[in-house]
């Protein structure tokens, strides 16, 4: 039997399935429930949150049978002939239902040619006819196209949403997620369903099958172990200039995606300075560290003469905003280090 990703498994079924969401469900219930369907709607935002997976949802609400849901991705069928093809397609009526609804995932891709060969089916559309758009990129997105449609912008998870979404799903799967595993996941996710289920995914294969903790999800994709983050964070708190560019030097070794490992640093620094200046926020950073990774950062929380600062972490922020565009990736981290120390 071919094996189904967790994220299709998981695939919201219904509204009430869907999560974080509430300012783009309600409305369409809300439509439904007053019969004030629109024409013409557009989904904008990041990737993974579920986008053409509330599409069709909200057709099936419509009880529009699936033969009557035509699904197009505009990244490969982005010619004006695809374009002209649809809306041939969209004056013949319903096989099964009072409604056809298209759903044009990836709509930014489309060309000029098919946007304009688009834009008459969008100001009159036949009455049976229901279109969403789907994008990534809204700003992409002609602005006479976003006036002819309902437009729904959706939010990313937060962290801690998120990672309670994952805990959730690896009990499902009979698995128990420690809360910094499920943490560190999260963060891999970068504010994705899709790429934090994914991320899950691969660390269950790696895991034992009862338990999975930070450590397992570390081996499992990649992320840089904890103790080169903390050894990190330990030399620039100290001064130790030397110790620093070493931990820095065993990441390249351990062939450590070096944009990974500054955000990584760069939360750590983060957490360590609301456990300083924040003491209400300790238990919330608790449970997202771990215990063993808790009591390290509360040392250096309490450290005197401490060059971990809110300086030292503008210094950090710096870095990454230069590391994608650095010919050696690990530069931009060991300049920081050095402007740290020169500030000493």
């Amino acid at each position: 039997m071919r094996h189904q990703s967790l994220y299709r498994v998981y695939r919201p079924q219904n509204f009430k399935e869907v999560v974080g969401q509430d300012d783009v469900v309600q409305p369409l219930l809300a439509q439904i429930e007053g019969k004030k369907v629109g024409h013409a709607y557009l989904f904008a935002g990041s990737r993974g949150l579920g986008k053409t997976s509330i599409a069709r949802i909200f057709a099936k609400e419509l009880k529009v049978h699936e033969r009557d849901v035509y699904e197009l991705d505009a990244a490969s069928h982005n010619g004006v002939d695809e374009v002209r093809s649809l809306n041939d397609s969209i004056y013949t009526l319903p096989f099964a239902s009072e409604y056809k609804v298209y759903i044009l995932d990836e709509a930014h891709m489309l060309s000029k040619s098919a946007w304009n060969a688009l834009l008459k089916t969008l100001e009159e559309p036949p009455a049976h006819v229901i279109i969403i758009l789907a994008t990534t990129e809204l700003d992409k997105v002609p602005e006479t196209v976003r006036s002819r449609c309902q437009v729904f912008n959706f939010k990313k998870p937060s962290r801690s949403g998120l990672a309670k979404l994952v805990q959730s799903i690896a009990k499902k799967e009979g698995v128990v997620l420690e809360s910094a595993a499920a943490d560190l996941i999260s963060l891999l996710g970068d504010g994705s369903y899709r790429d934090a289920l994914s991320v899950l995914e691969k660390a269950l294969s790696a895991g034992d099958g009862k338990t999975l903790s930070r450590v397992q999800v570390e081996q499992a994709t990649g992320a840089p172990r904890h103790a080169l983050v903390h050894g990190l964070a330990t030399a620039v708190s100290t001064g130790d200039t030397a110790g620093a560019l070493e931990v820095i030097h065993q990441a390249q070794k351990a062939t450590i995606d070096m944009q990974l490992y500054l955000m990584l640093v760069l939360e750590y620094l983060r957490q360590i300075l609301l456990m300083r200046h924040a003491p209400e926020l300790r238990k919330e950073i608790q449970e997202e560290l771990g215990e063993d990774a808790y009591k390290e950062a509360e040392i250096l929380a309490g450290a005197k003469d401490s060059l971990l600062t809110h300086t030292a972490l503008g210094v950090f922020l710096d870095a990454a905003s230069r590391i994608r565009f650095s010919p050696v990736p690990a530069l931009p981290i060991e300049l920081a280090v050095l402007a740290i120390s020169r500030q000493d």
